[in-house]
C-alpha cells in the first residue's frame, strides 16, 4: 500500500476525524487531510498526530479539497475517502486490488449486491437514484452510485482530467471525465456506515440543485 495516498477532505471534522485516524492506524498508507486553514478546531484535534500530512486548500468548497489534494499526491495511486467514518477502510484492500487488475477507477456502490446503508435515507436515495440514471441516459455511464465519492484510481490519469467543479458538483465531474477520456473503470460493493458526528455536509436539494445544472454544462459542453 505504499503507492496509495488516502485523501481525507475534512471540512468542520473536529469530532468525526481524530475517532476516524485511530481506526486507520492498523494500515500501511500515506494520509493526506486536506482542509481550510481557518478551520482550527479540525486542525488543532489532529495536530499531535505523525504518519500523516496536512494540505491547505487554497479555495473554499468539496471540489476544491479534492482538485487541489490529487495535484498535490505523489504516488501512483489516491484514495478519496471521507473524514466522517462513514466509508469502511476495510474495503480498501478489495478496491486496491480491483484497480491493479488493468482498471484506472474503482467506484464504490451502496447499491450493488452485498452492498448498502446505514446513512442513506429516502432523500438521498431517490436522488442518487435519478442522478445516476441521468448519467446513464446523458453520457452512458456505466455507474449506479454516482455520488458517491468513495474512490480509488491512478493519480496522473485523472490530474489529467481538467477537473474544474469547486463544490459537490464534483462527485459527477469525476466520472463523467473519466468516461470521456475513455479511462478503463468499474464498481464495487461498499457498505456506507454511520457517520461517526452523524452530520451531512450536503443540502439535498440546493445541492442537488447545483448538481443537475453541473451535468447538464457537461453534456453540452463536450470540452475535457
Amino acid at each position: 500500500m505504499s503507492e496509495l495516498t488516502l485523501l481525507i477532505p475534512a471540512k468542520k471534522e473536529a469530532e468525526s476525524l481524530p475517532i476516524f485516524l485511530d481506526e486507520l492506524k492498523k494500515y500501511h498508507f500515506k494520509i493526506l487531510i486536506v482542509l481550510e486553514e481557518k478551520d482550527q478546531e479540525t486542525i488543532n484535534a489532529i495536530i499531535p498526530r505523525d504518519n500523516l500530512e496536512i494540505f491547505y486548500q487554497k479555495t473554499s468548497g468539496y471540489g476544491s479539497a479534492l482538485i487541489e489534494g490529487i495535484n498535490h499526491i505523489k504516488t501512483k495511486y489516491f484514495c478519496i475517502i471521507n473524514a466522517d467514518g462513514s466509508m469502511n477502510p476495510n474495503e480498501l484492500d478489495s478496491m486496491f486490488k480491483i484497480v491493479n487488475e488493468n482498471n484506472d477507477l474503482v467506484f464504490a456502490s451502496r447499491y450493488l449486491e452485498n452492498a448498502g446503508s446505514e446513512d442513506d435515507d429516502l432523500i438521498t436515495t431517490v436522488g442518487n437514484y435519478i442522478f445516476s440514471f441521468l448519467g446513464k441516459l446523458m453520457f452512458n455511464l456505466k455507474l449506479n452510485d454516482i455520488l458517491y465519492t468513495y474512490v480509488i484510481g491512478n493519480t496522473e490519469l485523472i490530474k489529467k482530467l481538467n477537473l474544474t467543479f469547486r463544490d459537490f458538483k464534483i462527485c459527477v465531474e469525476l466520472p463523467i471525465k473519466a468516461h470521456r477520456s475513455q479511462l478503463k473503470y468499474t464498481s464495487t460493493p461498499s457498505f456506507e456506515r454511520k457517520r461517526i458526528a452523524g452530520k451531512k455536509k450536503v443540502k439535498p436539494f440546493i445541492d442537488g440543485l447545483h448538481i443537475l445544472i453541473g451535468m447538464f454544462y457537461l453534456f453540452f459542453n463536450k470540452i475535457l
